[in-house]
């Protein structure tokens, strides 16, 4: 990777001052080396690029074909760049000042039914050995809790071994919340914790990887998710822990909880990326207004 000394000071106070995850790092930094290469190729660096660079820049990944989404991200990453340089008395102006970010159309939420739920813990259940046990006790955590994969990855090997009723998550940026436990839940990582216990070295995480001592990479728990798909007769492309999240969220929401609650269980800093599940919410009134409005009969 080749990023000069101002990106690298900026990843080192998204790390030390935000905590920011090291995906979120490893993000900032390949936006802010494709900038940098694209300043290089055109002779100036990052301390005198100005507003003509941008927008030669922006031009570019509009020309390269990226989708809004990916331009809108590089331009995130670009902005916060500059202001950091703006603030630390490094540069005297931003050049990304005026630059607005392409307007992103609010994609609905890809969730499953509560029957297809109900599938994938059948087939999980019907794996073998340590793989059909983390399977279990994953879906089990993440359908009961909302959590994001990194967070469940992240759990350590006593996690949810209390009678304690709710779970402390230390999800982006550090931020600390709640998030209630289920019994069934406590009980599939009782299961895997047990079937680990004749391990050495002792698992430090409660899904360790092929390492006991680090954690199951993101990858190889989506492979395990997958896999699941498959056994229970599920587009497997359909299945991944994120899409478990937005399952959480949906049924919650179409059983019956608010906004609010929800945003506190998913830990979103803004209520506004919580009401992506606002479909959820109109779906049910038009089913309320369906079945009780004496026009409707």
């Amino acid at each position: 990777m080749t990023i000069d000394g101002q990106a690298e000071a900026f990843l080192e106070m998204l790390a030390a001052e935000r905590g920011a995850a090291a995906n979120t790092l490893a993000a900032y930094a390949a936006d802010l080396e494709d900038f940098q290469g694209f300043l290089r190729a055109h002779g100036v660096s990052a301390m005198a690029a100005d507003a003509s660079h941008v927008a030669a820049y922006v031009r570019g990944l509009f020309d390269a074909g990226l989708a809004a989404r990916t331009q809108a991200r590089r331009l995130s990453s670009l902005r916060q760049f500059f202001l950091f340089l703006l603030r630390e008395g490094r540069r005297t102006d931003n050049p990304m000042a005026d630059f607005a970010s392409p307007r992103l159309s609010k994609a609905l939420p890809k969730y499953l039914s509560e029957g297809e739920v109900t599938a994938l813990f059948a087939a999980a259940r019907e794996l073998p050995g340590l793989p059909g046990l983390k399977a279990v006790a994953g879906l089990e955590i993440l359908y009961a809790t909302g959590l994001r994969v990194s967070e469940l990855l992240a759990l350590p090997a006593p996690a949810l071994s209390t009678d304690a009723q709710m779970l402390l998550i230390k999800g982006k940026g550090g931020k600390e919340r709640m998030a209630p436990l289920s019994d069934p839940a406590k009980q599939a990582a009782a299961e895997l914790r047990a079937a680990m216990a004749e391990k050495k070295p002792a698992p430090r995480y409660l899904f360790p990887g092929r390492d006991p001592r680090e954690p199951m990479t993101r990858q190889g728990f989506a492979l395990l998710l997958k896999q699941v798909a498959i056994q229970a007769g599920l587009d497997p492309d359909r299945l991944s822990p994120h899409v478990l999240r937005h399952s959480f969220a949906s049924h919650l929401l179409a059983h019956g909880a608010d906004l609010r609650s929800l945003q506190k269980l998913l830990g979103h800093a803004d209520i506004a990326t919580t009401e992506i599940y606002t479909h959820v919410l109109a779906e049910r009134l038009q089913k309320l207004v369906n079945a009780l409005h004496p026009l409707a009969k």
